[in-house]
């Protein structure tokens, strides 16, 4: 959700595709010496940092109620499709299709996509109203009809990336600087949660915001039993713990909440984050945004145990969990077939997942392809307290022989 610039400045042309060199494993853990032949335009990353705390906003100053298209309700959206979801018609598919198809023929690699080289004359005049919604509005969106089931994993993920050109720029997944990301079990064990992310496990996945301000999930295939999706507007949810839960709302707002890094730290860095769970923009519409996840929160007591920061206080629990009841009673609940795409704002929606039981082998299990997006670009794009975008030391990004992008069909 705090973006940061791995290249400074982008440069001009895309160069087309050509086997390159696995970068020096001995090169420091910065990326400010990541490969520029990697991302050609120029990466941000996602990061996970501490706010610049000047400008965190007291409880005083955040509103008492908020109100506009931000704040919806489950009943405003359940058994009405029409007024959210986007089902791709013959032409726009069909205009997908080549685009993707002169793509890669043109040899330039997935993380070299951009708006330029990917036009959509067609579905890009409907993804310009999707995108200002997405940042400005209900922030949720369900495409329809992605023939995830007829075009190969390459093509998937081309225009997949594509279409995401259209409503953002692609953020980092994880230290190893992978921007198209798969959500499938692995085999980890879920219980590990200081070391394990759960989206890689069958695990249910409470009420959270990714750290990217759009979040995109394609479903390539789907779980024999589970793995639902649940989103919830934050500023519906704010409202109600102001008249419920004041003083969970105001502990929310206060920069007490340690965050775990699960290991994905650059040189230099501390394994964890001081932050609020709820904050007021320092610029910008002064909205009030969300960065929150109860795993990376509760993961930290191999800290805690050692007295290195404090454990959770009895009225931090309280909070958490009366935050995540309060989601559950809240949330708009949808099920992704093959082919759909979902995108979520990570700003003033937090979203969650149902545990889910895979198809028995050899069937395929489960398994989405995930985006996560900036859109500080965009008008409207939201302003966030951490440091200036173009400082190229934010992020995770550990410069070694892993891949930008993720196997296309394996993790």
């Amino acid at each position: 959700m705090a973006p940061g610039a791995l290249v400074a400045q982008a440069v001009s042309a895309v160069p087309t595709y050509s086997p390159a060199p696995i970068p020096d494993t001995k090169l420091p853990r910065r990326n400010d010496q990541a490969p520029r032949s990697i991302f050609p335009d120029g990466i941000r990353t996602s990061g996970q940092h501490n706010p610049i705390y000047s400008q965190l906003k007291p409880y005083s100053e955040f509103p008492k109620e908020i109100t506009g298209p931000t704040v919806w309700h489950k009943e405003d959206y359940e058994g009405q499709p029409e007024r959210w979801v986007h089902r791709f018609s013959a032409e726009e598919v069909a205009e997908l299709s080549a685009t993707a198809d002169a793509f890669i023929e043109s040899g330039t690699p997935l993380t070299g996509i951009t708006k330029s080289n990917f036009p959509l004359p067609i579905l890009s005049q409907e993804l310009t109203k999707i995108r200002s919604d997405l940042v400005d509005g209900k922030g949720f969106v369900l495409f329809k009809g992605f023939p995830a089931d007829v075009w190969g994993p390459h093509k998937n993920a081309v225009a997949y990336m594509g279409l995401g050109t259209y409503l953002g720029y692609f953020v980092s997944q994880n230290g190893r600087g992978h921007v198209l990301g798969h959500v499938k079990d692995v085999g980890d064990d879920p219980s590990q949660i200081h070391r394990v992310r759960i989206y890689r496990t069958t695990a249910r996945q409470f009420f959270h915001a990714d750290d990217g301000d759009l979040v995109g999930l394609l479903c390539v295939h789907r779980a024999l039993e589970g793995g639902e999706s649940d989103i919830v507007s934050v500023h519906n949810v704010w409202n109600t713990l102001q008249r419920e839960h004041p003083d969970v709302a105001e502990l929310l707002t206060q920069p007490i909440w340690y965050f775990d890094r699960k290991g994905e730290v650059s040189e230099g860095q501390e394994e964890y984050t001081k932050q609020p769970v709820l904050y007021l923009e320092p610029g910008g519409k002064g909205r009030l945004y969300s960065k929150w996840d109860p795993y990376y929160v509760r993961s930290l007591t191999r800290f805690s145990d050692k007295g290195i920061i404090p454990p959770l206080s009895h009225a931090q629990v309280r909070a958490l969990t009366i935050l995540e009841e309060t989601c559950q009673r809240l949330a708009l609940h949808m099920v992704l077939e093959v082919g759909d795409i979902q995108f979520v704002s990570n700003c003033h929606l937090l979203h969650a997942r149902t545990a889910y039981k895979d198809y028995p082998a050899p069937a395929p299990r489960r398994h989405l392809l995930r985006l996560w997006l900036s859109t500080p670009e965009i008008e409207g794009g939201w302003t966030l307290p951490f440091h200036d975008s173009k400082e190229l030391k934010r992020g995770g990004i550990q410069v070694n022989d892993n891949p930008p992008v993720c196997p296309l069909d394996a993790e």
